[in-house]
């Protein structure tokens, strides 16, 4: 007798694996604790975590919104002025450093900065470039609508019992004189760059981790029995400033965000991880899952996540859609990803 004469067969690949067709391949996840249908749950990150929102609602499962649309606003420009997409409107956090300065703001510990940009007469939030298209009409008015998602982001922790959060990004910008980070690099969604003041920043292990370490102190400083799930976003990069080839930058950025949530998976037992990014990269799905570009992730792909995720919880509703729901999410459900904007600056552009 040895320590693998006893395992369950999804600890071998024959068995767990190779035997099996991948639209069935099962078990990649044993919750860590129960989430059901009636859990709050809030869902914020990178452009991926989007799908978790939508699939929540389309299986009655109890998702937060604390930032709702205006009541006049069409379900269309409701998306395009970016309600919906996560619990409130705080735009894509790619990353964890990102997650630690909004809920620093949301805790009161530091005070947004004042600055902003300007472009045709328009005002843009530095923080949040895209959530208005045409921008704001004063800098007072981007203030106080960024403090309504503060405000909202406060109440979404508070009410919830499961704070989902997908890893997108290791690389990110800063301001080099004040230290505060953008979501995306100035120059591209709004603003202008200035190579004096904005400093790149390749994130390592060690300072995603603490990031990430800080950010649920104080989710859970807020609300002391929320729990938290982790993903991974399985989209690669839109571009890199590394110098690195995009390729082997995306590889390194992944695999760096997988190796801290394993980490901090193992030191705190309310943590928990969620394999998406493994489900649309392993080679055992021979990238079938991904969109002509190679980049973006098709609609059976997030269909089967979900699926996934749904079944690991012991959903019995995982082995079909919900009553009236596509087998797939459609287009209009797509994620909306300013890095991709990141394409136009390329020669040819890759039409993500």
């Amino acid at each position: 007798m040895h320590p693998y004469s006893n395992l369950p067969e999804k600890a071998f690949w024959r068995t767990a694996v190779a035997d099996k067709s991948f639209f069935d391949i099962r078990g990649l996840w044993s919750p860590k604790f129960e989430i059901t249908a009636q859990t709050p749950t809030i869902t914020f990150g990178s452009c991926f975590a989007q799908h978790f929102g939508h699939a929540l609602q389309d299986r009655g499962f109890s998702w937060l919104e604390t930032e709702r649309a205006p009541r006049e606003l069409s379900p269309e420009n409701a998306r395009r002025f970016n309600y919906g997409l996560f619990s409130c409107r705080t735009g894509n956090i790619y990353t964890t450093s990102l997650l630690l300065q909004w809920l620093r703001w949301a805790s009161g510990a530091v005070v947004p900065p004042e600055e902003y940009w300007e472009k045709d007469g328009r005002i843009y939030d530095p923080f949040r470039p895209n959530i208005e298209p045409e921008g704001f009409a004063t800098v007072d008015e981007m203030r106080q609508m960024r403090q309504v998602t503060v405000d909202a982001l406060v109440r979404a922790v508070r009410r919830a019992g499961l704070f989902v959060f997908t890893l997108g990004l290791t690389e990110s910008w800063f301001n080099r004189e004040h230290g505060y980070e953008y979501p995306m690099c100035p120059g591209t969604v709004a603003g202008v760059f200035d190579e004096t003041n904005h400093l790149f920043m390749a994130q390592d292990f060690g300072f995603i981790a603490d990031s990430l370490r800080s950010a649920i102190a104080i989710i859970r400083k807020i609300n002391p029995a929320i729990k938290v799930l982790l993903t991974v976003s399985p989209v690669p990069l839109t571009a890199t400033n590394s110098g690195a080839h995009v390729l082997v930058a995306s590889s390194l950025s992944k695999s760096i965000l997988r190796a801290v949530t394993g980490q901090i998976t193992r030191e705190l037992d309310f943590v928990d991880y969620f394999p998406s990014f493994e489900i649309i990269n392993s080679p055992v799905y021979r990238g079938a899952f991904f969109e002509p570009n190679l980049r973006g992730v098709n609609p059976a792909g997030v269909a089967l996540v979900m699926k996934n995720f749904f079944h690991d919880l012991g959903d019995i509703q995982a082995e079909k859609p919900p009553q009236g729901a596509p087998e797939a999410i459609d287009d209009s459900q797509a994620a909306i990803c300013e890095e991709e904007m990141l394409a136009a600056f390329s020669i040819k552009g890759d039409n993500a």
